[in-house]
């Protein structure tokens, strides 16, 4: 017999990672350095992951698995990633999300 099951909060996660990179571009301008960028698309997933993972055992009440956090972390750094290549990026969106989140003199940049 075979189960497919997917945790409610692995799903929770998958749907953070898309959005993450549009929350980047949403606080920063179009000048914020790339280093920038990645360092909070980085710090956004690690705390997604860890959280996730977090928000997992307290609901089921079973121990918290650092480990799990950690690789929910990397695996939403991946789909952020992905999705901002794949989606954000190529679809204009991204450019029309930092357009939006600019303001005041750095709308004229």
């Amino acid at each position: 017999m075979i189960d497919f099951t997917l945790p409610p909060s692995l799903l929770v996660s998958l749907i953070i990672a898309v959005a993450i990179p549009a929350l980047v571009g949403l606080v920063t301008s179009r000048v914020t350095s790339p280093a920038v960028k990645g360092g909070l698309l980085v710090g956004l997933s690690l705390a997604t992951g860890v959280l996730t993972e977090l928000g997992a055992a307290l609901t089921t009440g079973e121990p918290y698995d650092l480990g799990v956090g950690i690789l929910n972390a990397l695996l939403t750094l991946g789909v952020g990633q992905a999705a901002y290549s794949a989606v954000w990026k190529p679809t204009g969106a991204a450019d029309a999300l930092q357009a939006l989140g600019t303001s005041g003199k750095h709308a004229a940049e």
